[in-house]
């Protein structure tokens, strides 16, 4: 079965990760949340490099980009989110629904390729 739920991203917990430090070491400026099991946080001042974003698909991958603008950085935040949708609507709503892991491994595939 699929999932249809809403397109709509919501802060994680409630915005309470905002200002600390995140995975790439560095400030969460923006940190949301997907209901069909996805999470993106944007960082800035990052141990390396100056922005970072960390895509977590619950379950199946975790990916992070490197930045060295904040423009560009929050545009591909939004990119993204916006293309991880059809990603998330192929995963299975419930752990004794049947899934096509196939399917999934190769939208995250196109998925990290479009946003290396």
């Amino acid at each position: 079965m699929i999932n249809v739920s809403s397109p709509h991203w919501y802060r994680f917990e409630d915005g309470g990760t905002l200002g600390i430090k995140g995975s790439e070491g560095g400030i969460i400026i923006e940190d949301e949340q997907h209901d069909d099991g996805g999470r993106i946080t944007l960082e800035r001042d990052c141990l390396r490099v100056p922005l970072a974003i960390t895509l977590t698909i619950y379950g199946w991958t975790v990916h992070s980009r490197f930045f060295a603008d904040e423009p560009t950085a929050k545009q591909a935040y939004e990119d993204m989110k916006t293309a991880l949708l059809p990603v998330l609507r192929l995963l299975p709503e419930t752990a004794d629904h049947e899934i096509d892991a196939d399917e999934i491994e190769s939208a995250l595939a196109a998925f990290v390729a479009r946003f290396p």
